[in-house]
């Protein structure tokens, strides 16, 4: 049995859970979020909670199991908590700056480099540090991810744009060798 997968979800107050043959939607405070179904498995909401268990015995219900149930508890916690990834830009003359739903990076090339946020994803700058917030793990994730790869940090100077808790592994230089 998935431990992951046996585990119930707490349903929160205020928090609207409806299970369809295609797709579970939660509704919460903060919006609407909408995860697949898998075939082979079976959704139940009982007492405040939401209970997934396996039809059959499958390798692919076995896969699915915790994967599935996973993606549920993120849309509930997206819907009532939300969620967020802080980037550092570092870096002489490096900078971010936001521009309504635009996010506008300097980090050492000829032009700014500008990337549009999705609808329901917000970026905060700080300083020096970005946060990416909304209610969607998977796409924050990947909007951070997206912002990371337009300069990732360098190794000899750990000059570029990092995640808040990453650790740049550090390299000497030329005279190091010696």
């Amino acid at each position: 049995m998935s431990r992951i997968g046996k585990l119930p979800i707490a349903i929160p107050s205020g928090v609207e859970v409806k299970v369809g043959t295609e797709a579970v939607e939660v509704k919460g405070p903060k919006g609407v979020l909408v995860t697949p179904t898998h075939t082979e498995l079976n959704y139940a909401v009982e007492d405040g909670h939401v209970v997934i268990t396996r039809a059959t015995e499958t390798r692919t219900a076995r896969a699915q199991h915790g994967l599935r149930r996973t993606l549920l508890a993120n849309c509930i916690q997206g819907v009532t908590k939300g969620f967020s990834k802080t980037l550092e830009v570092i870096g002489v003359g490096y900078k971010v700056a936001v521009k309504g739903n635009l996010v506008e990076l300097a980090v050492g090339f000829s032009h700014p480099v500008i990337m549009e946020m999705p609808e329901g994803v917000e970026a905060k700058v700080e300083g020096q540090k970005l946060t990416i917030s909304g209610i969607s793990k998977e796409v924050v994730g990947e909007i951070a991810a997206r912002i990371r790869r337009v300069r990732k940090p360098e190794p000899y100077k750990g000059k570029g744009i990092k995640y808040d808790n990453e650790q740049i592994r550090r390299k000497a230089g030329k005279s190091g060798g010696k």
